[in-house]
């Protein structure tokens, strides 16, 4: 009877984001009332499960799951939408791109466009990224001949594959936050599975769209390219840009303090006092503070506008993000208290389904049936931390294998998809060929290098 209730309750919110257009925050706190409600009726006369036998226990159990989420994310990911807009705002977005192009050139310019565009992708979100880099590559197309699917697949898959991974994003905080994982060691291992599935699904599958477009001799339509030019021209700053190497410092100052907080329990005696420096200064919280005074510092020069603008701007992007992100940590949070999780991962265990992989397709299902990345891992996440936390697997590798199953297979239930056929002006049939199949690749690519870990994970740090 509960996965009935499940299935209705999917379905409601389909028709909620779909059907009726509502937004996201919305229709998840409709399902997650909704599911607890109906759960209560399929226990009337039986034995409810703890805290969670009655109609208040339905309120206070999203409201403390709405704020147990934010609590674990929310500053660092207001603190990481901060950061990238230092380094977008100062030029050093545009230096770092230009650096890696140049390294390559145009012959091998799908291996830099991916590379810049998973760099870019951990600080900046998807839709940035598309509009800083469409006029540049539709150049780049015209020049060389290179498909513009291909490209749309190599920047897409690898944006989103750090989206879903890497640190200070929302979705893998999460997700971390859900299955009680330390976040430095799953963020080491979750940038390595985020550029595997960069190479596989943008590099190697986007070669293989490009050779397939190349011999039916596809042409692009670049007619209004010229205009698109002179007005981005027209916009750009006059104060000299930022550097490579300083725009990438931005980023990696944070980064580097919370793995050195995360991995120095593995290297220095318990109870040291360095130790205790290394763990407070890699607390995910201090060390996105330090790296955004640090950006804020390094970028003024560059900047056209004040820092307090920029800072002001960030906390008001973020903030739909986190009441979504919220909004899905609370559905997810009623699923698990209900007993609806338990259901649903016995269910799937009763089919001797190893844990990585139902870890994945969970999060797959609910990905193509939402349309959004964030919905998918953090309800995946709560569905399946307690099955992971038994199974004898690293909850890190089951936290990446939740991730990689909400890369890819992108429908135009996702704003995303339409994000990436305006802006790169693909059609719906390419659109589905670069950035829906190539992003399937990259989750899959993910889910087997995750297994392949799980075989030596008695030998690698931080997997035990």
């Amino acid at each position: 009877m509960l996965l009935l209730v499940f299935l209705i309750s999917i379905a409601i919110l389909l028709l909620c984001i779909i059907k009726l257009k509502l937004n996201p925050f919305v229709a998840l706190l409709v399902c997650a009332y909704g599911t607890g409600l109906m759960a209560l009726a399929t226990y009337a006369g039986g034995s409810a499960p703890e805290n969670f036998s009655s109609i208040a226990d339905v309120t206070a159990c999203v409201t403390s799951n709405f704020g147990s989420t934010l609590g674990s994310i929310g500053i660092v990911t207001g603190l990481g939408v901060m950061l990238g807009m230092f380094m977008y705002e100062s030029g050093g977005i545009d230096n770092i791109v230009d650096k890696v192009l140049k390294a390559v050139g145009p012959k091998r310019s799908q291996y830099a466009v991916s590379v810049a565009g998973f760099i870019t992708g951990i600080p900046v979100f998807g839709d940035v990224v598309y509009i800083m880099f469409a006029p540049m590559l539709r150049v780049l197309s015209r020049k060389t001949g290179y498909s513009m699917a291909a490209y749309g697949c190599a920047i897409s898959v690898a944006t989103t594959c750090t989206f879903a991974l890497v640190l200070p994003t929302a979705p893998p905080l999460a997700v971390a936050a859900a299955m009680d994982i330390n976040v430095g060691i799953f963020f080491f291992y979750a940038l390595i599975a985020a550029f595997v599935g960069m190479f596989f699904g943008g590099i190697v599958y986007g070669g293989i769209v490009n050779k397939q477009d190349q011999k039916a001799g596809k042409k692009w339509d670049f007619s209004d390219l010229d205009a698109e030019l002179a007005e981005n021209a027209a916009k750009a700053s006059a104060k000299p840009k930022m550097g490579a190497g300083m725009a990438m410092s931005i980023l990696l100052v944070p980064i580097l303090l919370i793995l050195m907080g995360s991995f120095s329990a593995f290297l220095l005696p318990a109870g040291s006092g360095l130790l205790k420096i290394l763990a407070f200064l890699g607390d995910k919280n201090v060390a996105m503070t330090i790296g955004v005074l640090y950006g804020a510092f390094i970028s003024r020069p560059h900047l056209n506008r004040s820092i307090t603008e920029i800072m002001t701007e960030g906390a008001d992007k973020v903030g739909l993000i986190l009441l979504i992100t919220g909004a899905g940590g609370a559905y997810g949070g009623v699923l698990k208290a209900c007993g609806i999780a338990n259901v649903i991962t016995d269910g799937l265990q009763g089919f001797h389904m190893p844990i990585l992989i139902m870890c994945f397709a969970i999060a797959q299902v609910l990905r193509i049936a939402t349309g959004s990345t964030t919905v998918a891992l953090t309800t995946t996440a709560a569905i399946v931390s307690t099955a992971a936390a038994a199974s004898g697997v690293s909850p890190i590798l089951c936290a990446i294998a939740v991730c990689a199953g909400g890369i890819g297979l992108s429908l135009p239930n996702d704003s995303g998809f339409w994000a990436i056929s305006r802006f790169f002006h693909l059609n719906e049939v390419d659109t589905i060929r670069g950035w829906t199949l190539g992003g399937f690749v990259a989750g899959v690519s993910i889910l087997i290098f995750a297994c392949v870990l799980s075989l030596f994970q008695g030998f690698l740090p931080g997997l035990i």
